[in-house]
């Protein structure tokens, strides 16, 4: 579903769950984003994340945003994956 351009920050848009079988410091991961977009994740419980919107939207300047999340573990050397997510802001009318 498209994220409202009116929508306010600390909205969530996404639940991130992350899982790795390994154990010790192989298996604990954190997330981080790739690149400069007005969201930010937040640790929920256990191995879940949450996609927050961090900054005002607006529809006019950007109507979709491409975002990679990146999942890395503790291990050595450490091992990560990539996931993409693409949020389409829907317009809200500014009169």
């Amino acid at each position: 579903n498209p994220i409202p351009e009116d929508a306010v920050p600390s909205t969530v848009v996404a639940l991130i769950n992350v899982r790795d079988r390994d154990s010790g410091d192989n298996g604990e991961v954190s997330c981080n984003i790739d690149g400069d977009f007005p969201f930010r994740l937040e640790p929920s419980s256990g191995n879940a994340y949450k996609l927050v919107i961090a900054s005002a939207l607006d529809r006019e300047k950007v109507s979709a945003y491409s975002i990679t999340i990146i999942a890395r573990d503790r291990g050595m050397p450490a091992l990560s994956s990539r996931a993409a997510l693409v949020l389409e802001v829907s317009d809200v009318n500014d009169n």
